[in-house]
């Protein structure tokens, strides 16, 4: 058994994101978040929904964010 409970383990601090069909692996997760963040409060219509589902899924801390 471990001494350490998986879920207090540190996750790792990469993730891959798919925006307009172009996959981006981002070393810090915190800047994924600010950068769509950003790019959702700047864009409207369809960019802005696309933006939003990507920052959801980096909000909700899965490895692997898409805009589908």
């Amino acid at each position: 058994m471990l001494s350490i409970p998986e879920l207090a383990m540190p996750k790792s601090n990469t993730v891959t994101t798919v925006y307009n069909g172009i996959r981006e692996v981002w070393t810090d997760y915190e800047q994924a978040k600010a950068y769509y963040l950003e790019l959702m409060m700047t864009t409207d219509g369809e960019e802005r929904d696309r933006a939003e589902c990507v920052y959801i899924q980096l909000l909700h801390g899965l490895d692997e964010c898409s805009d589908e």
